[in-house]
Parts: C-alpha cells; sequence; structure tokens
C-alpha cells in the first residue's frame, strides 16, 4: 500500500505539486486525464475550478468541490514510477487512468 497524500498545491494551469506521507513529492500534469474526458470532469476545465483541489485527509488524497478525487496509489505510482501491484496494475496496463469518480 503506497502512502496518502498529505499536502497538494497548484502550480498553473493542470499541474499540481504533490506531497505524501512519507515525504516524496513530485508534480503531475492533470491536462490528458481532465480536458475532454466530459462528465464530472467538466467542471475542472476551468482552470480556476481545477485550482479548487484540496486533500481530503479521511481519504488519503486530492478532491474538487465537486467530490471528483483519484486514487492515491495511482498518483504516487505515477510521481515515483513504482508499479502498482496487484489487481490495480493490470487495470493500468489495460489503459485505465486509475481516476475514481466518487458518488455524489
Amino acid at each position: 500500500m503506497f502512502p496518502d497524500v498529505k499536502s497538494v498545491r497548484y502550480l498553473h494551469n493542470y499541474q499540481l505539486e504533490l506531497t505524501f506521507a512519507d515525504g516524496v513529492n513530485g508534480r503531475i500534469d492533470f491536462a490528458s486525464l481532465i480536458v475532454g474526458q466530459g462528465g464530472v470532469f467538466t467542471p475542472l476545465e476551468d482552470k480556476k475550478f481545477f485550482a479548487e483541489v484540496s486533500v481530503n485527509p479521511e481519504i488519503g488524497t486530492i478532491v474538487w468541490p465537486n467530490d471528483v478525487d483519484f486514487d492515491p496509489e495511482v498518483l504516487y505510482s505515477h510521481i515515483t514510477g513504482q508499479p502498482i501491484p496487484g489487481p490495480i496494475s493490470e487495470i493500468a496496463d489495460r489503459g485505465n487512468s486509475g481516476v475514481v469518480k466518487s458518488p455524489k
């Protein structure tokens, strides 16, 4: 199991800097995961709304006001290059972005 996200900082455009519980930090450009995806991601295309990202400590990951979040294991893997063990990695190998859509 990978560590939780402890902090997030909006940089610019669709880029965020994340820091994890183990001290690892890095930047992710979310443009390809958000722009043109539609559905719950449509509000995130507005950069002002995208910048409203925060950390939900109860679930250990980043979340937006419309309850969209991203799997912290996928975020950690993206930053560190460490593969996600088990069935999640098999899903990722088939092209799943690891996006988790929280129900309203």
